[in-house]
């Protein structure tokens, strides 16, 4: 039994979640009830209905794509998120001058959402318009320099064996500017294979199940002791904080790949500097 509060809004969800999955094409009926597990009389209805809004549109061929209406929506919605629209340019220059995805994080209440994705991270979930937990092992570039409250709270939601080494962990970050997300020193050359792939399509399967087992491997940041010549680094995040020091949001690298400690260094060094970018423009 469906206990939504709205079944029929989310199935509307549905529909419109998967065309923007695929904006520059037309998807057929049948590959829209196969993905969305409405029955055809169902989908048929919510799409008779959104394409009579303009949110979508139907081709000769009774294929189904995204209307402009949707794009207009959307762009007013963009309005919501101004640091997005400043951040953009830092984001872009990060990526393309040290050939790597890289996206923004921004707060929101009790969760993090991204915002904006500049190229085509390896791991599965980074995409935007994903809401991320402010929970741990996660969202450590947001905690490290909250009030004692709030990182007490955080650190009380851990799992009482990973609690001392975020408590260390933290520490660390504040006072070195930012988070890494490693994996277990065992799986780099998994790390590699991955970075080779970054390139093949996001629906390679090789690279699709690589992601999603990097993503179980991903284990709790480096400590400056446990460098080393070679280190398998997923991301590295920089905060960026409002006028009055609060860590709204965070710029985040995605070298997928292992970095020497001095490679390590250098992103790190230009994630920050992009953060601190970003800050300065939205407070100016």
């Amino acid at each position: 039994m469906d206990t939504d509060a709205s079944p029929p809004t989310k199935r509307v969800v549905r529909a419109v979640e998967l065309l923007s999955r695929h904006p520059a094409e037309r998807l057929s009926l049948a590959r829209i009830v196969r993905a969305t597990g409405m029955s055809r009389a169902t989908a048929h209805a919510v799409l008779t209905q959104l394409t009579a809004e303009g949110w979508t549109v139907r081709d000769a061929d009774g294929n189904y794509g995204l209307g402009l209406e949707l794009v207009t929506v959307a762009r007013r919605a963009e309005a919501s998120f101004p640091l997005r629209r400043r951040a953009l340019p830092a984001l872009r220059e990060l990526a393309a001058g040290h050939d790597v995805p890289v996206f923004l994080a921004e707060r929101e209440a009790d969760s993090i959402l991204i915002t904006e994705v500049v190229g085509d991270p390896s791991v599965p979930w980074i995409r935007a318009g994903r809401r991320l937990p402010k929970a741990p092992p996660l969202c450590r570039e947001f905690i490290a320099w909250a009030p004692e409250p709030e990182r007490r709270a955080w650190l009380d939601s851990a799992i009482p064996a990973h609690r001392e080494r975020l408590a260390v962990v933290l520490d660390a970050i504040a006072e070195r500017g930012y988070s890494v997300e490693r994996l277990a020193d065992d799986s780099r050359p998994m790390m590699d294979v991955l970075a080779a792939l970054r390139n093949s399509p996001a629906t390679d399967p090789l690279r699709q199940g690589l992601g999603a087992l990097i993503t179980d491997l991903i284990t709790i940041d480096y400590l400056p002791d446990e460098l080393g010549e070679h280190n398998a680094v997923v991301s590295i995040a920089a905060p960026i904080t409002s006028a009055g020091g609060e860590v709204i949001a965070s710029v985040v690298a995605c070298p997928d790949t292992t970095l020497s400690k001095a490679g390590i260094h250098e992103l790190a060094a230009a994630t920050v500097a992009a953060a601190g970018t970003v800050a300065a423009g939205h407070l100016g």
